[in-house]
């Protein structure tokens, strides 16, 4: 692939914040004085069965972006580690004098390893300032769960890190958990009442797998019915599920097309990822169950929930005579609730909540359409910065569908975004025009877009937008 060349860098840069590239780093190298060159190339290894990479250009630039992988399944390991969300990220990062690095935690980092990514990642900074040399500043960043541990970095350790950036972030992990448990809580009630699912502690992976699979059939038989699509509707409109799901096709605008968007990401994202089989792992680490609904009261929490998703399930009841929301919401307040076990609800406090206390820059990208992980918790992180520190913080946001569908260019924009904005103390120009005339002056191979439902690419237009979250529903802080 061809990579950009320095005068579109320059261009970049001039579109984001009126400075040239190179002048963010006129001092250059790094702050302990050692050559780059001596160090430049690639450098992989082990510390403490963490895997890891760093990657340094003939002419650094003095800036380290550490970067934190997301949530891996223990059956889909990339083959090597990640320093981007996509390789010709890396390749334009490292063409344009940044140093990369990042560390794929211990045993390859599947599951909930929030835990061992905050220490491992530590380790590999430490690894780095020893063998290649301290970076002027360093950036703290990191893609879904991957941004929870790019935040919790730079929160415990000030001075540390010069900024941060939170790619379709997931910065409440334990809210996250309790999201899953409301949906699929819907789910079982009103969809499968007389099944035997464990919504909660699965006492192995073949039972796990069983409750998963039964769940997901339950969403997929409602989709068939009016009351079942009503149903659904119910489920999406208490999480604040978006009615898009696809990156590469326009958002429905029928009523049974955004309730299926929504069932989608129930029956993928919540029955299948934060379900009964993505809880063996956490529970594990947890020491039990961090989830609860005792005391959520879901009539409450649908009046809150996004004005546009309540009326979508208002008007899917409307459209389904069989159906009644009163009597369903009745339902919903039964005595049947799931309790936490203290001591993990503390575990994934500790391990996965992003307090908005650091005081550097922030960005975030995220698509509208992100029904994984929700765009209420950007506006929530946003909320805890003011609230704590008023540090400088900015949120982007693309109008897609899908969980991480940016593109390599709109990667890089923000990156860089947030360089400037350490560099210079400025933002600079970051309107939605703006930023996707900067995009598009990418060439092809930066403009495709990621979708993890299909596991392929395709290209798509720039689309950042003025956009902002819903309220979240069930915050931890």
């Amino acid at each position: 692939m061809r990579i950009v060349n320095r005068a579109l860098a320059a261009a970049v840069a001039v579109c984001i914040a009126a400075v040239p590239l190179g002048q963010a780093h006129a001092d250059g190298g790094p702050a302990g004085g050692t050559a780059a060159g001596s160090h430049a190339g690639s450098h992989e290894g082990s510390i403490d069965g963490a895997p890891y990479r760093i990657e340094v250009p003939d002419d650094w630039n003095g800036t380290l972006v550490l970067f934190s992988h997301g949530y891996y399944l223990p059956d889909y390991l990339p083959e090597g580690v990640q320093l981007a969300a996509y390789e010709s990220t890396e390749r334009w990062l490292l063409e344009h004098g940044y140093a990369l690095a990042a560390s794929e935690y211990k045993g390859r980092g599947p599951g909930y390893a929030v835990e061992d990514a905050l220490v491992d990642q530590m380790a590999l900074l430490r690894h780095f300032e020893k063998k290649i040399g301290k970076p002027r500043r360093t950036l703290s960043t990191g893609m879904s769960q991957g941004a929870a541990i790019a935040g919790q970095l730079a929160e415990r350790h000030p001075g540390t890190f010069a900024g941060t950036a939170g790619m379709c972030s997931e910065v409440d992990t334990p809210a996250s958990w309790n999201t899953a448990l409301d949906v699929l809580y819907v789910v079982k009630t009103l969809l499968a009442p007389e099944a035997d699912i464990d919504l909660v502690r699965p006492t192995g992976p073949e039972t796990a797998a069983g409750d998963a699979a039964a769940l997901a059939a339950a969403v997929s038989a409602a989709r068939g019915t009016e009351k079942g699509r009503a149903r659904l509707a119910l489920a999406g409109a208490i999480a604040n599920i978006p009615t898009a799901y696809s990156p590469f096709e326009p958002a429905p605008t029928d009523l049974a097309g955004r309730i299926a968007a929504q069932s989608v990401w129930i029956e993928t994202g919540y029955a299948q990822g934060l379900g009964p089989t993505g809880r063996l792992d956490l529970e594990a680490r947890a020491g039990g169950n961090p989830s609860w609904n005792t005391g959520v009261d879901y009539r409450a929490q649908l009046a809150r929930a996004h004005p546009e998703l309540r009326a979508l399930a208002e008007e899917a009841y409307g459209a389904a005579p069989a159906a009644d929301l009163d009597a369903d919401l009745a339902a919903l307040a039964g005595p049947e609730r799931v309790g936490a076990d203290r001591r993990a609800v503390a575990y994934t406090k500790r391990h996965g909540l992003v307090r908005g206390t650091t005081s550097t820059p922030t960005v975030t990208l995220h698509t509208t359409g992100d029904g994984g992980a929700l765009a209420d918790q950007v506006g929530n992180w946003a909320e805890q910065v003011a609230a704590h520190r008023d540090a400088p913080f900015r949120q982007l946001y693309v109008e897609r569908g899908g969980h991480c569908s940016y593109t390599s260019a709109e990667e890089i924009v923000t990156l860089v975004a947030l360089d400037r904005k350490v560099a210079t103390g400025r933002w600079g120009n970051l309107t939605p025009e703006r930023l996707d005339a900067t995009v598009g002056s990418f060439g092809p191979e930066y403009q495709e877009a990621f979708d993890f439902g299909t596991g392929g690419a395709k290209p798509v237009d720039p689309a950042f937008t003025e956009f902002t979250p819903p309220q979240a529903l069930r915050p931890t802080r």
